[in-house]
């Protein structure tokens, strides 16, 4: 893929951007995520959220701010609405407590299946285009970019 081409004034094609590609990419699936979980009233950040405690729960702010690549203010905007909703709850670490940990509640814990399904359907509608063998170049070709096999 080449970004310059000549038949274009400045030489450069916006439609050929990775940049412009991935975030049409990212505005797609976002959507697509939201349709599907507004059901359960969640939004994709909080489903990333209650998917990282569903893996291990009980975790401090901070480790669910480096999970998600996201800044304490946003991570604590997400816990304050799941926790709203009796999804999470925050408490002082036991030993320092300046740290809150973050735990589901039973009713967090509940969602984990049905949630966990919308998911798998969000992520079939988004690479329904791609082949099995496509879908799986394109997880590693997107885990490389980002800076790893996270």
């Amino acid at each position: 893929m080449n970004t310059l081409n000549s038949n274009k004034t400045g030489g450069y094609d916006i439609e050929e951007s990775l940049g412009f590609l991935l975030s049409k990419c990212h505005q797609r699936a976002f959507q697509i995520f939201r349709e599907k979980l507004s059901s359960h009233n969640l939004t994709p950040p909080q489903f990333s959220m209650l998917a990282f405690l569903w893996k291990k729960d009980e975790q401090s702010q901070i480790q669910l701010g480096t999970a998600m690549e996201m800044d304490r203010t946003t991570i604590s905007g997400i816990i304050d609405r799941l926790e709203n909703q009796g999804l999470v709850n925050r408490a002082p670490h036991p030993e320092d407590r300046r740290v809150f940990m973050i735990s589901l509640t039973e009713a967090g814990r509940r969602l984990e299946h049905s949630v966990s399904c919308l998911s798998l359907k969000a992520n079939t509608e988004i690479a329904s285009n791609l082949s099995a063998q496509e879908k799986e170049s394109l997880v590693i070709l997107l885990k490389k970019m980002r800076g790893g096999s996270q």
